[in-house]
């Protein structure tokens, strides 16, 4: 088992893409604390969650709401309190916001959304990081998307939040150096999850109509297999991975089931990031200095 021994936060475990991820670390081994802000579907995933644990194996849920700095100062000395040791997190939590043109959409709406997808890991990474850096060793996980690497017109909120967590996790795993802590972000794939019910249901007209239609045909084909992102959060929280750090990473698209045979190949590299792309990596001579 990957992470036998090991103790895990996934924050937005209730469902969807944070439940696969508990359920596949409870299989590998590790302790588990669960959170989310709906404290009922939280204690349903417990209790299914529960069953895979086995008897040196804890599932704990907590409420919490990872966009308010309190409840994670909380939910971090609560875990530290349980655990004594904290090996693993992974920020899950997200929402897409508003859809609409930005001129259109409630500015509320928009904030929140950033405060969820955004605030929450630097929350988490601000209050987890000392713990981890006193024990030498520590796994963070950022969840990305699709918003980070390409536009994503009507959905501003989750694209400009998503692209800053990716900045966000390259940046700490520079501060990070010499501590022995990895920190990178997952791509998961198009997910067939609540967020995809959230755009079939708001339309066209909110979304634009290729990305309705893209909706549409991933809801009628299956979407990712959850697993996918889940097997992938697993392989960057074992000791496999140690030393692969500030990257992103897709759970379809990228050979990472074994990506440790490319550990000095990565190191030093901008394989795996965001970057600018200059004229000449496009054949172009536009006079650059």
């Amino acid at each position: 088992m990957l992470l036998k021994g090991l103790n895990a936060i996934v924050t937005g475990a209730n469902q969807g893409l944070g439940y696969s991820i508990a359920e596949e670390f409870l299989r590998q081994g590790a302790s588990v604390i669960i959170c989310a802000r709906n404290i009922e579907t939280l204690r349903e995933a417990a209790v299914k969650l529960g069953k895979l644990a086995k008897p040196d194996q804890k599932l704990i849920a907590l409420r919490c709401d990872v966009s308010k700095e309190d409840e994670v100062m909380e939910l971090v000395g609560k875990s530290i309190q349980e655990f004594k040791k904290i090996d693993i997190v992974v920020n899950n939590a997200g929402v897409y916001g508003p859809k609409g043109k930005i001129e259109d959409v409630n500015s509320e709406e928009w904030t929140k959304a950033v405060e969820i997808n955004l605030f929450s890991i630097f929350f988490l990474c601000k209050h987890v990081l000392p713990h981890m850096k006193t024990n030498k060793k520590g796994k963070i996980i950022n969840i990305s998307g699709g918003g980070a690497t390409a536009p994503l017109p009507m959905i501003s909120a989750y694209a400009a939040s998503k692209a800053a967590v990716v900045r966000l996790t390259e940046t700490l795993a520079h501060e990070c150096v010499g501590s022995f802590i990895d920190i990178n972000a997952v791509a998961p794939g198009a997910l067939n999850t609540r967020l995809l019910d959230e755009i079939l249901e708001a339309g066209p007209d909110k979304v634009g109509m290729s990305f309705y239609e893209k909706a549409l045909k991933q809801k009628n084909e299956g979407g990712t297999p959850l697993d996918k992102g889940a097997s992938l959060c697993a392989y960057l929280a074992s000791s496999k991975s140690d030393g692969i750090t500030g990257r992103l990473l897709s759970a379809v698209w990228d050979p990472w089931e074994d990506l440790e045979k490319h550990l000095d190949e990565i190191k030093g590299s901008d394989i795996y990031t965001l970057r600018r792309i200059v004229p000449a990596e496009r054949s172009k001579s536009w006079g650059n200095k």
